[in-house]
């Protein structure tokens, strides 16, 4: 591996730095590229040790004749590299071969035929263009992993209530329950609220409370001394504990059994908690988010759930819509999912089918978002093809396509879904939904007569 500087003037810290993996015989096209940084290869090893050891946007490859081993070689070598545009040089006569055509097609941001000659300036405005997008791709990244971790995508009216439900309640220290299916990102919410509340420098705690039998929950939630029973070796601090100063998340807060139910309702009204074993009081200053798929209201009338745990649980309160329910969202959330599990690693697939976006438009999404994820992330490994397809999904035979609705449906579903929300989220009080949607009263009364929502209340 050698390092040539075109240009002796160039400074370290303007300089634009390309990797230039020479494969083929012939002439050394380095010195053409002027006011470049080019560290050279010859081979795959030496392109390798230059990807380890320098940061690059753009690398241009003189391939030539490639068998069998040296393009799996190849292939191996781009896949495994950091995002970066490669553009290839090539004599005119392999371009007729299918499987160095079909290799360019698939890894190649542009190539060129040899010899360039008066192509030396269009190359290195390529370069350049390939350049600086990767200086975007870069400061994009960063800006996505900044924001991923609680991020919401949406721009549904049902989504968007709920982002200005969180941004209400963050501001406000109370217990807050979560409601809605399975997978549609619950506990993505607790998380919001955790990070725009003052508490945010505080930890994050979460608990399934479904997730762990009966005896280990009491000892998870509120911790236990040394020698409390059998096997407590040592003095263990409970998830209660540990969230002080933060946030406590409950997640399926429904399935905590009765038997503890009572010491979590001392916790909300006394802040104090004693570990199990032990005869100290402690105080805690932790706000609780609980969330749950079950109707709480109904596991109350049937004895499965305390109503006054219940009431101290739901003071503030978000209602979760389903996939289905979120009209535009899914194709958002899709192509936010292929980006976020494609970046950073080389992909044969590009994005998804009209076909494929039909089918996921028309599905019903029963395990809503998490369902999303899984099958996003399992079409991107297993697809052959270039665009992701309604096979790849799994959705080849769903017959539940919609047809192509008029921008007048739309408008109408999209308005009856807000209104119905933030009617359901203000307990009908139509004054308080109407603040939520920006409109006034008599706009919104307006709305309710035109979709026979008056009656339904």
């Amino acid at each position: 591996m050698t390092l040539l500087a075109a240009n002796k003037n160039i400074s370290p810290e303007t300089s634009r730095k390309v990797l230039y993996v020479h494969l083929a015989p012939g002439a050394n096209l380095a010195g053409c590229l002027k006011d470049w940084e080019v560290v050279q290869a010859g081979s795959f090893s030496e392109a390798q040790a230059a990807l380890d050891t320098n940061c690059f946007n753009v690398a241009l490859v003189h391939i030539g004749e490639l068998n069998d081993k040296q393009r799996e070689e190849f292939e191996r070598l781009v896949e495994n590299a950091p995002p970066l545009s490669w553009i290839a040089l090539i004599e005119p006569e392999y371009l007729n071969d299918c499987a160095t055509s079909g290799l360019i097609y698939d890894y190649f941001f542009d190539y060129y035929t040899l010899p360039l000659k008066d192509k030396v300036p269009y190359l290195c405005a390529t370069l350049g263009h390939a350049w600086g997008l990767g200086q975007l791709r870069s400061k994009e990244d960063e800006l996505r992993r900044y924001r991923e971790e609680c991020q919401m995508v949406g721009a549904s009216p049902a989504i968007k209530l709920i982002f200005s439900q969180i941004r209400k309640i963050a501001g406000v220290d109370a217990t807050v329950l979560i409601t809605g299916s399975s997978g549609t990102g619950k506990e993505l919410i607790a998380k919001a609220i955790h990070q725009r509340s003052h508490r945010c420098e505080g930890p994050f705690i979460a608990l399934n409370c479904g997730a762990l039998p009966e005896n280990l929950i009491q000892a998870e939630l509120f911790g236990h001394e040394k020698g409390a029973f059998t096997g407590a070796h040592c003095r263990k601090v409970g998830r209660i504990e540990a969230a002080g100063g933060g946030t406590l998340f409950l997640d399926e807060i429904g399935d905590l059994p009765l038997s503890l139910q009572v010491n979590l309702l001392r916790f909300l009204q006394e802040e104090t908690i004693e570990r199990l074993g032990g005869n100290k009081t402690l105080y805690i200053d932790a706000r609780v988010i609980a969330a749950t798929h079950k109707d709480l209201e109904a596991e109350v009338k049937e004895g499965n759930f305390r109503e006054d745990l219940y009431y101290r649980l739901n003071v503030l309160s978000i209602e979760v819509p389903d996939l289905k329910d979120r009209e535009g969202d899914i194709e958002l959330l899709a192509n936010f999912f292929f980006r976020k599990f494609t970046e950073g690693r080389h992909h044969k697939v590009r994005g998804f089918s009209r076909r494929a976006m039909a089918a996921m438009n028309g599905h019903d999404w029963p395990g809503n978002v998490r369902e999303m994820i899984n099958r996003v992330r399992k079409a991107i490994v297993m697809s052959e093809n270039r665009l992701i397809t309604a096979a790849d999904l799994g959705l080849e035979h769903d017959g539940r396509v919609q047809s192509v609705l008029t921008l007048e449906e739309a408008r109408n579903q999209a308005e009856c879904q807000a209104i119905r929300c933030s009617l359901k989220q203000t307990g009908n009080n139509v004054s308080m939904a109407a603040k939520l949607l920006g409109v006034s009263r008599v706009t919104l009364y307006r709305l309710m007569e035109k979709h026979q929502l008056l009656n339904v209340r």
